[in-house]
């Protein structure tokens, strides 16, 4: 990480880390992406979301997967050991424990995410700030929803908007939203408080990322804690019980 980056980060929340994965690396990590879908959907593993397509609301696209590292050796050695973990602890200035990690598929005809900040969806019963890194899989470019960053804003370091909503027109007053494209091996890094968001994917081709958030090891373990809280409210598709609703937040 260097000094440029994290000087960024620290005044704003966010920062661009561009090829901090090998094109090697990114390879291995997209086969890995590859051994998890191609695994049948089982209660108590992986973690997987469909979604409609907005091209063709009869099909179902894969929109994440989450709680993977547990049964993946590899993405958990790439999440404990290796340099994202060291640059989060760098930007929370201290060693830091896993909080979570998911896989956003956002397939062709995949939905974007409205614009919100991540300690809005309940995390502040857990810890009080948390890190994410970004790692870019595919290309994520305007045209298939890359990420969208504050533009000229000083750091945020309360919520804007209410927990468990998006961040509305109001709240946004102000805000100016830039789009954040990067190429396989960049990797973005933002804490818990940015807002952010990200567009529909209207193009032809994928747009898969990878998430993994950290918190300084000062608040705990809250991993597990917030998984329980999380399959209690928003299971993944294959242990929902017939005929509940279940309705994504933020």
């Amino acid at each position: 990480m260097t000094r440029d980056t994290l000087t960024h980060f620290d005044q704003t929340g966010w920062a661009v880390a561009p090829g901090f994965f090998s094109a090697a690396e990114v390879a291995e990590m997209s086969g890995w992406i590859d051994e998890l879908l191609a695994r049948p959907e089982v209660p108590g593993t992986l973690w997987v979301y469909h979604q409609p397509s907005l091209l063709d609301p009869s099909r179902q696209l894969v929109q994440r997967i989450e709680n993977f590292c547990p049964h993946h050796t590899g993405f958990d050695a790439l999440a404990h050991q290796s340099r994202l973990q060291t640059a989060a602890g760098q930007m929370l200035r201290g060693s830091v424990f896993l909080f979570k990690e998911k896989i956003n598929f956002k397939e062709s005809g995949g939905a974007g995410f409205e614009l919100h900040q991540d300690q809005q969806a309940g995390w502040s019963r857990y810890a009080p700030l948390f890190v994410t890194a970004m790692v870019c899989v595919d290309a994520a470019t305007i045209d298939n929803g890359c990420l969208e960053m504050p533009g000229a804003s000083p750091r945020f370091d309360r919520l804007i908007g209410e927990e468990w909503r998006p961040v509305n027109d109001g709240e946004a007053t102000g805000l100016t939203m830039l789009p954040v494209p990067t190429q396989p091996g960049d990797a973005v890094f933002f804490d818990s408080y940015v807002p952010h968001a990200s567009k529909a994917n209207m193009s032809s081709g994928q747009r898969r990322v990878l998430f993994f958030t950290y918190n300084s090891q000062v608040h705990g373990d809250q991993r597990a804690a917030y998984h329980a809280d999380k399959h209690a409210s928003f299971p993944p598709d294959i242990e929902r019980v017939p005929g509940a609703e279940y309705r994504f937040k933020v």
